[in-house]
C-alpha cells in the first residue's frame, strides 16, 4: 500500500453562511484533506500541531478513518489555531472575522519515520517555510509531490513560496491566485507562466465551475457537479485535494492521463463536502454514495458526437 504524506492545519472553525452558523467545529486542511483521501486504499499520515484544548474525540475520528496521527503534536497548555470566517449570498465570497494561529505559530513539523518514504507527499496549505521543511526530512525523493497555496502567501512570503514551488509536481491554486502568481489574466498563459516556476501539473480551482489541469500543451477540465444546494464550502478545495492526491497514492500512477481521473475523483468527493457545515458531511460519508455520485459524474461528462 502507498504511503500519503498530508501536511496542513489541524483546527477549530467558527462558520456562518446564510444557511445558519456554528460554534467552534473540527476544520483544518489536513483534517479535510485525510477524511477525503480515507477512501482510497492508502497509508496515510498527517503532520500537523494541535493544543491541550483540542478534543481526543477528534484525533480518535482521524485514527478511525486509518489515518495516522503520530505527526500531530499536542502542544501542553496551548490552544488550536482557529478561524472564523462568514459567507456572502453568492457563497462564493466570505470575510473572515477571526484569525487565532496560536500553536501554529511555531509550528516545527516533525514528519515520522516510518513515513519519511511516502510515495505521495501533499502540502496543504501552509507557510511555505513549514512546507520546505517537510520536504527536507524526506529520505527518498517521493514520487510525487503536490502543492496548495493561497493569495495569503503570495502577500507576504513570496519569495519562500517561490522557493518551494520550485520543488513540487503540482500546484493546486484558485484561478485569482492563478493569476496573482503568474500575473497574467488567461488562464493558459497563467498555467504556462506558473510550469516555468517548477510545477510539471498546474491545477486550477475554478469553485462551482469546476477545475482545470495543465500538462504543457495538455489542458483537461472537468466539471463540478450541479447541486441544488450549497450550505457551506469551507473545506471544498482541501477535500479536492485529498481525493486527488488520495487517488494518486491509491493507483500508483503519476501520468497526466490518470491524473484526469484523480481530479474527477477529487471534485466528486468535494461535492459532498458543501452539503453541510465543516467536516460533518464528510464524516458520515459511505463508499456507495461515493460511488453512485461517480456514476453522475460520468453520464454529466460522457457524450457521442458525430464528427
Amino acid at each position: 500500500m502507498s504511503k500519503l504524506l498530508i501536511v496542513g492545519t489541524v483546527a477549530f472553525d467558527a462558520i456562518e453562511t446564510p444557511f445558519g452558523k456554528t460554534d467552534k467545529i473540527l476544520g483544518g486542511a489536513a483534517t479535510y484533506i485525510g477524511l477525503s483521501a480515507s477512501f482510497f486504499k492508502v497509508d496515510s499520515a498527517i503532520v500537523s500541531v494541535v493544543g491541550e484544548d483540542f478534543p481526543q474525540e477528534h484525533l480518535d475520528l482521524l485514527s478511525e478513518r486509518n489515518i495516522n496521527i503520530e505527526g500531530i503534536e499536542i502542544v501542553k497548555g496551548g490552544k488550536t489555531f482557529f478561524w472564523s470566517g462568514k459567507y456572502h449570498n453568492d457563497m462564493n465570497s466570505r470575510d473572515t472575522l477571526a484569525t487565532e494561529l496560536n500553536v501554529l505559530a511555531d509550528f516545527n513539523p516533525i514528519v515520522p519515520e516510518k513515513y519519511k518514504d511516502a510515495e505521495v507527499v501533499m502540502l496543504g496549505n501552509l507557510h511555505p517555510i513549514v512546507q520546505s521543511s517537510v520536504l527536507n526530512q524526506m529520505t527518498t525523493q517521493p514520487k510525487l509531490v503536490v502543492l496548495d497555496t493561497m493569495n495569503f502567501w503570495m502577500d507576504c512570503a513570496l519569495p519562500e513560496l517561490l522557493e518551494v514551488v520550485k520543488r513540487v509536481d503540482v500546484i493546486t491554486i484558485n484561478d485569482e491566485e492563478a493569476r496573482q502568481l503568474s500575473r497574467e489574466y488567461s488562464l493558459v498563459k497563467a498555467a504556462a507562466k506558473i510550469h516555468t516556476m517548477g510545477p510539471k501539473y498546474v491545477v486550477i480551482k475554478k469553485g462551482e465551475h469546476g477545475a482545470l489541469i495543465f500538462h504543457n500543451k495538455d489542458v483537461f477540465f472537468a466539471p463540478a457537479l450541479p447541486l441544488e444546494e450549497v450550505f457551506d464550502p469551507t473545506g471544498a478545495g482541501d477535500t479536492f485535494a485529498g481525493g486527488f492526491s488520495g487517488y494518486i497514492a491509491q493507483t500508483e500512477d503519476v501520468s497526466f492521463e490518470n491524473m484526469k481521473n484523480a481530479i474527477i475523483h477529487g471534485s466528486n468527493l468535494a461535492s459532498f463536502c458543501v452539503e453541510k457545515f465543516g467536516t460533518e458531511r464528510m464524516v458520515n460519508l459511505n463508499k456507495e454514495d461515493v460511488y453512485a455520485r461517480l456514476q453522475q459524474f460520468k453520464s454529466l461528462t460522457q457524450f457521442d458526437i458525430k464528427l
